[in-house]
């Protein structure tokens, strides 16, 4: 099963590098999520893109580039498995992932129990979107880390909009029948419990994750519903079909998402969503961070497509956290860059990121951001040309979202 290599960028330097420290990537690139894949894909690829045109990373030995090399996982776990091995073959020690948290947890395992048997070709696991909190809960691991906000985490930040909201009186959960979309619904129970007491949960919905081509039914059940407030950890297609039918059924009711904020979500969602479709992430395009706004405007730069427009700040931090971690320790070797990550602090471009030692669960503030035409009020910027952007709600501080673990942190050799 051959992997295909996404195109190393070499710095512009005169002294020559030496060769370059490749990333796997194991990511759905084909099949119903493939859009998620290739949009991931080119947020690494302008990370990778800004670190070797600094010069790549310097090890004890020179400098070397990053390179990419990318998996097509199709998102089942056995897929990824298989090619986790094929990585390991090409002497490849870092691995990429994050669109499945069912897949995330299978690579976590397979990465255990290969450095278990393989202790001179250790890998470890970054972790840029897999949010289930399990990850780095009961199955967190030294190998571990995640860049991204959890969904426990993220489900606090939209709870602390809703607890202000008091028009929130009946809401209907509907979630992907698969460990995140479970965890999402459990968050979502617990936080309003402790929130919002009076709120109502007049369904908690699953469907099958990928395979629902026709939302209309669930869109007709939350009209009966007589919700008016809708919370979905849903991405990808799932997550739009799911919007449009909304739309189209004449869904008036606020939506409370992960990840509305792209790929299609605010041209399918349309003038139905101004003020009352809301997503969570560490940045968006309106939050008026400059470190970040050069950055955007680099990137549209390089992928000026409005199709392509969807840049995750925590792609960018990865990158270069990992860069970091390989220059700080001189080597590309497991264990080596492993220690480097674990409690690791950001601050550039506006982060504010701890990676905390006890779990290797990124510690960050979120912001909880509204769908609005673009030029009203602070959305200056739309999303993918559809003429909507978004406009801060809250951030909450990362003391506040720096939840308990229930990790029990193995020790590295």
């Amino acid at each position: 099963m051959a992997p295909s290599a996404a195109a190393p960028v070499t710095a512009q330097v005169s002294a020559p590098m030496l060769p370059p420290v490749r990333l796997a990537v194991i990511e759905a690139m084909s099949g119903p999520f493939a859009n998620t894949g290739d949009a991931i894909m080119r947020n690494l690829r302008f990370a990778v893109d800004r670190v070797n045109a600094r010069g790549g990373v310097t090890l004890a030995d020179g400098r070397h580039p990053l390179e990419l090399v990318s998996f097509d996982s199709k998102n089942q776990v056995d897929e990824a498995l298989l090619l986790l091995r094929a990585a390991s073959d090409q002497g490849m020690t870092l691995i990429l992932q994050g669109n499945s948290s069912a897949v995330a947890a299978g690579l976590l395992e397979g990465i255990n129990r290969h450095n278990q048997r393989n202790p001179t070709k250790r890998m470890v696991f970054l972790n840029y979107s897999a949010v289930d909190p399990a990850l780095t809960n009961e199955k967190c691991s030294p190998w571990h880390f995640r860049f991204d906000a959890n969904s426990d985490m993220r489900m606090a930040a939209l709870t602390e909009v809703m607890k202000r909201d008091q028009s929130v009186r009946k809401v209907y959960l509907i979630n992907q029948d698969y460990s995140f979309g479970q965890q999402v619904s459990q968050a979502a129970r617990s936080a309003l419990a402790s929130k919002r007491p009076d709120v109502q949960i007049v369904a908690d919905e699953f469907h099958a994750i990928g395979k629902v081509k026709d939302f209309a039914p669930y869109a007709a059940k939350i009209v009966a519903s007589g919700a008016d407030t809708v919370i979905t950890g849903n991405w990808g297609n799932d997550l739009t079909l799911l919007i449009k039918a909304a739309r189209e059924a004449g869904v008036n009711a606020n939506f409370y998402t992960f990840y509305a904020n792209a790929l299609g979500a605010p041209a399918a969602i349309g003038d139905a969503g101004v003020g009352k479709v809301r997503a969570v992430a560490e940045w968006h395009y309106n939050a008026g961070e400059p470190g970040m706004d050069a950055a955007y405007a680099a990137y549209r730069k390089q992928f000026p497509r409005p199709a392509d427009d969807y840049l995750n700040a925590r792609m960018l931090h990865m990158v270069d956290m990992l860069a970091a971690a390989l220059e700080k320790g001189g080597s590309a070797d497991a264990v080596t860059v492993a220690r480097q990550l674990s409690g690791m602090r950001w601050t550039q471009e506006g982060a504010e990121l701890w990676m905390r030692p006890a779990d290797h669960q990124a510690i960050k503030p979120l912001y909880v951001f509204t769908m609005q035409k673009q030029g009203v009020g602070t959305a200056r910027l739309d999303v993918e040309g559809s003429g909507y952007g978004f406009e801060t709600a809250l951030k909450v501080g990362a003391q506040d979202l720096a939840l308990p673990t229930r990790c029990v942190m193995p020790k590295l050799p």
